[in-house]
């Protein structure tokens, strides 16, 4: 029953289950796949599909196999033994396979937990893809289901095939070539049976394991990552800047197109190499944050991606003049929408090829250019003093079945994906979810993430809905990473971080199909998930709000009430106010779970005492287990969430001052925290609350403040904000909302005082919940906490946070008759109004200007 219980859970089926979708004894569709064979002597058949006590047998082109009951049971399945020689299944297994029932009942099978009993352990230690030795290639792909696999090589004006050979133990499929085919094209020609085209077919794909291609994915390319041609001057002895600890990580996350399309002084827009442009003035303001402290650029997805056509002169632009029509006006979206589907742009959470830099970003998309200009991009941003973060989407795929662009399940059908009970494929991330669990597409997870490594010299990786991943995969890419070193390897991989999106939703929720890599699993392990706690505090309300007006922390709630009727009387936004302060303490802890302290109730309690939504607010066992932050690509941005929630007549320089107090609460919390490029420079998509494809005109920066912020473009695109336009209208067309050159100058000069203070004073990088406990608390945290500010003492340091408009004193009466002074960067830094911050020795009492962050030091 242990190795049942193990095998299922592996596969994923979901233990929990009555009984599959609730068919019982009702006749399955033709293309349902039901039951589901564990492993080669185990088949596990859903309650209540026929009945039990006739004859079963899974039945194949050759013949079938006779199914004994067995008396050990799954929840929702009975389990049967199949008794036959591995040659006998592994044959079964290349072609169409059914299951019936003595009763008439069909259904297909479900094959992914005996290809891994079958081939996995074996598999699992091979090399794929194109591998050199001495200067000669051999290409090779797992396709233990097919029954032929030829490789089509480019030859003269044609191509030709050439058989590959099949290793009966791993089912992989290689052959060896002379020096000649380096640079060559390829793809394989698989003939397998593929349950989506109801027979065998021969499918001309590209290689999972790519490490170059054609423009468009349209064939891989035999390309050699050691190859010198393929490294720019100085890669080999290429000195990254020192990595700091994990816990003071603070990270920009960015767009490579949103980078620099807009950038009148780059003359790469667009491209990887706009990284190299080092006078351009998005390159000049990465390094202004990079001096100041920002230790990390997180890219959005830089693999090959499936959406945007690569070569320009296949691309589509918008066909109206969008700068001469009104701010509120809803033909820029109309405009936009008409082209997304072929212009140049999209966020790329798609992924084709998870092991090749995307062609829409190189100079020419065609060959392994785009390697080169890869390289070039980590160059430059290094030599602006910041390492390099790739987002990665190994949690699904662009396509399934015999869609074109189809990679792996083209490959061998009906492995790589999550499948439900029917066997269709799980898409609770939006596209064809992948399935790490199973052993070799969790090989590939690894694999990839260490190609990126080595041979880009990554230096982080960000994993996109990281729950929907075992929390082994993870650790196993942990360990993996943790091997390679700079003797071997020329990394040190130990230096490599690893955080990711550990929400917990889908068909893998509450671990029903594995131990998921979400945010309370991973407490302890050093690898980060995002925290949504002190996000929503700080914002106010949450992302799927219908009514984007909810305030918070930053936004006003209470102390500058904006009047929707959603935020509730007077005495409702003070008591959510307080507990939104809650859980930000939490947050500035590193949303420890458990750190005591007094909440503004006057309990004493635990982070994991606070509730968010019906979960603990604190839920990390050690800085660096959560990831803050204020705004991110999801979401409105910080400036247009507050465009929303603030009061409409709040002027352009005080809006300036509010982001700076949201930007600064997750700054100044314990571990890492990230930030969308420019949100110091109040950053707008004109509203826009899901940019993925809503192209340049929504979704660049603008660094020049001269050319506005993104505010006023247009009403955001109708698909994901329509039901937001009555709100957004107004605010489009009110001129006084849209902030001159002084306000994002301004909240630009406070952020990046603060990220000084931040990553200079060591009581910011504390190492242990233990050190945190000692040396961080909040004073005037209770039942007289005044609403809309937050009093931090952190060593030496005090923090106020005061999100009010209004002038605040702070009484901290154990404090009296200790010298504080405004911290020394803050007293000479680039904000002129938290200067009026004081304290008054003998009382201890701080006061701090509205809308302002004060960080005081013990003198």
């Amino acid at each position: 029953m242990r190795r049942l219980a193990a095998v299922a859970a592996a596969l994923g089926v979901a233990l929990t289950l009555a009984g599959p979708g609730g068919t019982a004894n009702a006749a399955p569709s033709p293309d349902a796949a039901r039951v589901l064979w564990l492993d080669r002597h185990t088949v596990a058949w859903p309650k209540g599909l026929g009945d039990p006590a006739g004859p079963h047998r899974l039945v194949h082109d050759r013949g079938s196999f006779p199914l004994v009951r067995d008396s050990k049971t799954l929840p929702g399945y009975d389990t049967y033994r199949l008794d036959a020689s591995v040659a006998a299944e592994r044959t079964a297994l290349t072609g169409a396979l059914r299951a019936e029932s003595g009763d008439g009942v069909v259904t297909g099978v479900q094959i992914p937990g005996v290809l891994d009993d079958l081939y996995g352990t074996a598999a699992a230690k091979a090399q794929l893809g194109p591998v050199f030795r001495n200067g000669r290639p051999s290409l090779a792909v797992w396709a233990p289901t097919a029954r032929r696999v030829a490789l089509e090589l480019e030859a003269g004006d044609g191509a030709q095939r050439i058989p590959m050979h099949r290793d009966a133990a791993t089912g992989v499929w290689s052959v060896n070539g002379p020096a000649s085919w380096k640079g060559k094209r390829y793809r394989y020609a698989v003939t397998v049976y593929a349950p989506a085209a109801h027979g065998v077919v021969t499918n001309l794909v590209t290689d999972p394991y790519s490490t170059a291609l054609t423009a468009d994915s349209a064939r891989s390319v035999v390309a050699d990552l050691a190859d010198p041609a393929l490294a720019p001057p100085g890669w080999q002895g290429l000195r990254k800047p020192a990595a700091v600890p994990w816990r003071t990580a603070q990270i920009q996350e960015l767009h490579v197109r949103d980078f620099s399309v807009a950038d009148r002084t780059s003359a790469h827009p667009g491209q990887y190499l706009a990284f190299t442009d080092r006078a351009s003035a998005g390159m000049r303001h990465l390094k202004e944050l990079a001096d100041a402290g920002t230790s990390y650029v997180h890219l959005l997805p830089v693999f090959d991606f499936a959406t945007v056509p690569e070569r320009p002169a296949d691309r589509q632009v918008p066909g109206c003049d969008l700068g001469a029509l009104p701010a509120d006006s809803e033909r820029q979206q109309e405009c936009v929408a008409k082209t997304a589907a072929r212009d140049a742009y999209n966020w790329g959470y798609d992924p084709l090829h998870y092991t090749v830099p995307e062609g829409g970003y190189a100079s020419d998309p065609d060959g392994p250019r785009r390697t080169l200009e890869f390289r070039q991009m980590v160059q430059g941003l290094s030599q602006a003093g910041l390492r390099t973060v790739m987002d990665v989407v190994y949690n699904h795929t662009a396509a399934s079945g015999q869609d074109p662009k189809s990679v792996l399940d083209r490959i061998v059908p009906g492995y790589y994906h999550r499948l439900l009970d029917d066997g269709s494929v799980a898409n609770s991330t939006c596209c064809a979810n992948t399935a790490p669990e199973h052993t070799m597409m969790g090989k590939l997870v690894v694999d990839s993430v260490v190609t990126w490594a080595r041979q880009y010299k990554v230096d982080g990786f960000r994993f996109d809905l990281m729950g929907h991943h075992p929390k082994a995969n993870i650790l196993a890419v942990r360990r993996a990473l943790d091997a390679l070193t700079v003797a071997k390897d020329g990394v040190d991989g130990k230096a490599i971080v690893l955080y990711g999106e550990g929400w917990n939703f889908g068909e893998v929720a509450n671990d029903a199909r594995f131990v998921q890599a979400t945010q309370k699993n991973m407490a302890g392990t050093g690898i980060a998930t995002f925290s949504d706690r002190s996000r929503d505090a700080i914002r106010g309300g949450g992302p799927f709000d219908a009514d984007p007006r909810l305030q918070g922390f930053a936004s006003g709630l209470f102390t500058a009430p904006n009047g929707a009727p959603g935020n509730g009387t007077p005495d409702e936004q003070r008591a959510r106010l307080l507990h939104d302060q809650d859980l930000i303490k939490v947050g500035l802890t590193g949303n420890l779970a458990g750190y005591r302290f007094t909440d503004s109730s006057g309990h004493d309690v635990r982070g994991s005492d606070v509730d968010y939504n019906g979960s603990p607010a604190g839920y990390a066992a050690a800085p660096g287990d959560a990831l803050a932050y204020a705004d991110a690509h999801d979401n409105e941005s910080l400036f247009d969430a507050l465009a929303y929630k603030l009061p409409q007549s709040t002027p352009a320089t005080e809006r300036a001052r509010a982001q700076v107090v949201a930007m600064a609460t997750a700054a100044l919390s314990q571990g890492p925290a990230l930030s969308q490029a420019g949100t110091d420079l109040l950053r707008s998509k004109s509203l826009d609350r899901n940019s993925y494809d809503s192209g340049d005109w929504f979704n660049a920066i603008h660094w020049d403040c001269a050319a506005g912020n993104g505010f006023g473009r247009g009403l955001p695109p109708a698909a994901d904000n329509a039901a937001k336009w009555p709100y957004a209208r107004p605010l489009l067309a009110d001129a006084a909302l849209r902030p001159g050159c002084g306000p994002v100058t301004a909240a630009s000069a406070a952020y990046r005082d603060l990220l000084r203070i931040r990553t200079t004073e060591k009581a910011f990088a504390l190492p242990t919940a233990a050190a945190v406990q000692e040396a961080l608390s909040f004073p005037l945290s209770g039942s007289n906490e005044t609403p809309g500010v937050i009093t931090m003492r952190l060593g030496d340091l005090v923090v106020v946070l005061n999100a009010s408009p209004q002038p605040q004193r702070q009484h901290v009466a154990a404090l009296a008759g200790t010298p504080y002074a405004l911290h020394p960067v803050q007293a000479h830094g680039g904000d002129p109004v938290v200067k009026g911050a004081s304290y008054e020795a003998a009382s201890g009492t701080f006061t701090v200007p509205g809308r302002t962050v004060a960080v005081f030091r013990r003198g």
